[in-house]
């Protein structure tokens, strides 16, 4: 029975490997076909999407996320705990972009981004496997029902790579839903839970410090909404002193601006993926001038930063490994020094920070 069994689960993983495949090959006709088929895979899951979060809301219970009248501070047990070790009160939450599969699978130039980040900031503690596009913390290849579709968009090589616009399409909903006020409460706050359990867990978490923890959150791209979506959240549970660093990313002008005690976005002249924020959110008009986001700005607590001539992704976006000809450093070198610079690892100003390449 067990052989029978295993049989028909192989059978049915092949059979929509094939599926995809023969769709592929009907997309290989044109890219009208393509943003077609986007657009309905769009729509699907633009109606799911929430679903989804509201199902694992209600599997997690309430006491997790903080809904009940207790401690909101209290944090879960360490399983990294060792009381001879140098307390360390900086820790810095990396989020990545949505063309990720997961964090145990960044690009070379996120890696090298993190490692040069390591190096230059030995105080701070680097946390990089929150997932912000699942507020269960599971990557894509831990959903059990779409697994074999997301790990074959995700290997897909040759032509068969435009597969990897769906991962793109899938984790761009879960970005919509942050920024949702009805959904992105929920959404959210199961970020800012992953988020405490990873630092707890990379470098235990002080409980009777007077002093606040710094925590800073770097977003790329659509992380820059969810890191801005769990600021409230972090703020509300921990004594800490937030700061937002967006790389290129894209945010509404809610979540996240009364509670970060400064936000700094990042952008480069070639990257018009970033602009798509101030467009499509009505609170980052100028004509708004009473939401979250433009009161940060005429208060100094918001700063848009030029990283340079980077592209949103590639070989030349943040996180690229080609070497930029005005400056003679990898672009992601570029990112890195722009993310040293900013006065978020001493008691510098605001204003301090250099805004030219």
């Amino acid at each position: 029975m067990f052989f029978l069994l295993l049989i028909h689960e192989a059978s049915k993983y092949y059979y929509m490997i094939g599926l995809i495949e023969r769709i592929l090959q009907w997309l290989r006709g044109g890219s009208l076909k393509l943003l077609i088929l986007a657009g309905i895979i769009l729509l699907v899951w633009g109606t799911l999407s929430p679903i989804g979060t509201l199902v694992w809301w209600l599997s997690q219970g309430s006491e997790i996320l903080g809904f009940k009248k207790n401690d909101p501070k209290q944090l879960p047990p360490s399983s990294n705990s060792n009381p001879g070790r140098k307390a360390i009160n900086c820790y810095v939450i990396f989020l990545t972009g949505v063309g990720d599969f997961s964090t145990d699978e960044l690009t070379e130039g996120e890696e090298s981004f993190l490692k040069g980040l390591k190096r230059d900031r030995p105080q701070c503690v680097i946390v990089e496997d929150v997932f912000p596009y699942s507020a269960a913390n599971e990557s894509l290849g831990g959903e059990r029902l779409l697994a074999p579709l997301w790990s074959f968009a995700n290997q897909a090589e040759g032509w068969l790579g435009i597969a990897n616009v769906l991962i793109k399409i899938r984790n761009l909903w879960r970005f919509a839903i942050s920024a949702d006020d009805r959904y992105g409460p929920v959404y959210n706050r199961g970020i800012a839970s992953a988020i405490i359990e990873r630092m707890n867990a990379a470098y235990p978490i002080p409980r009777n410090s007077n002093q606040p923890l710094k925590l800073i959150l770097i977003g790329t791209s659509g992380g820059g909404q969810v890191a801005l979506g769990a600021t409230e959240y972090l703020d509300e549970w921990l004594n800490a002193e937030i700061t937002v660093v967006s790389v290129g990313g894209v945010f509404n002008g809610i979540n996240g601006f009364d509670s970060a005690q400064s936000v700094y976005h990042l952008w480069g002249r070639r990257d018009w993926v970033d602009n798509i924020g101030s467009i499509v959110f009505p609170s980052r008009w100028p004509l708004t001038f009473a939401s979250p986001f433009n009161q940060a700005l005429q208060e100094g607590r918001f700063e848009a930063v030029m990283t340079g001539s980077h592209e949103h992704d590639g070989s030349e976006g943040y996180f690229g490994e080609k070497v930029a000809r005005a400056n003679k450093i990898r672009y992601v070198d570029l990112t890195l020094q722009k993310v040293n610079q900013l006065p978020i690892w001493s008691a510098q100003k605001p204003n301090d920070v250099t805004s030219s390449e």
